[in-house]
């Protein structure tokens, strides 16, 4: 079960639960040239080439820049669905440009950092009010499970209240995922934006914040979302009476 339930977690982190079915599907996204053009290729931007004898800190900043803004924009053209979280990834990138070339102080930045995971965590706040929680999006969707046959088993089982409640617990421990993010990202930038804001100094501080993001940030709020993940599973298959392999989606047969 053990290897199943980490396949299905990396599934759960490529997932576009807003995408077409599989038919109409593009190609997968390279996870490779994400993570080259959203994190490496910045970071050694504003890392090697913001002194004067080279690109200077604006050009190295614009350049930067290209990379996420290019790829976000490539991603759009392929896919042709708004995606809200491409946008915030956009926009994100648009004021950390923008702050640079006013050269606004440190503070300024580490707000913004602060800022993203906060909305998106409110968001999923205030959705638990609604009649469709945005954790459905993050976990419950049938890009992964086999909704109808779960809902089914709860009908019958009559534990539909009790899901209920699973589903704001995963909702509270998504909120806290992006809560772990909003309070590191703050502290990170604070910690690590000293210099003058517009120096090349300010901008290896920028790079060397993007590297250190992954470690510092990212594994704690994918730890606090993969616990979310593994106590929905469980509470499910107690509820349904259902095993892993029939709590997901059925795979398509492969052909001869």
């Amino acid at each position: 079960m053990g290897s199943r339930f980490f396949r299905t977690a990396i599934a759960f982190a490529v997932t576009d639960s807003s995408a077409p079915p599989p038919s109409a599907r593009p190609s997968r996204e390279n996870l490779l040239l994400n993570l080259a053009c959203n994190i490496a290729a910045p970071a050694l931007i504003l890392g090697n080439l913001s002194t004067e004898e080279r690109l200077g800190p604006v050009v190295a900043m614009l350049v930067a820049l290209a990379f996420p803004l290019g790829y976000g924009l490539r991603d759009f053209v392929r896919r042709r669905k708004f995606n809200f979280f491409s946008a915030i990834g956009f926009f994100n990138t648009l004021l950390t440009g923008g702050f640079a070339l006013m050269e606004l102080d440190g503070l300024w930045f580490a707000v913004k950092e602060a800022s993203v995971p906060t909305v998106i965590g409110l968001i999923v706040l205030i959705s638990m009010r609604t009649a469709r929680p945005l954790v459905r999006e993050f976990l419950y969707n049938d890009q992964v499970f086999d909704v109808p046959r779960i809902d089914a088993a709860l009908t019958a089982s009559g534990t539909r209240p009790q899901f209920d409640r699973l589903l704001r617990q995963a909702s509270w421990l998504t909120v806290g995922s992006f809560a772990v993010s909003a309070t590191m990202n703050f502290l990170l930038a604070r910690w690590l934006l000293q210099g003058p804001a517009g120096s090349a100094e300010f901008n290896a501080q920028l790079a060397k914040m993007q590297w250190l993001s992954w470690p510092v940030i990212v594994v704690p709020s994918m730890g606090v979302m993969m616990l979310a993940l593994f106590l929905f599973f469980r509470g499910l298959r107690k509820l349904t009476g259902l095993g892993l392999e029939d709590l997901l989606h059925p795979q398509p047969a492969k052909k001869s």
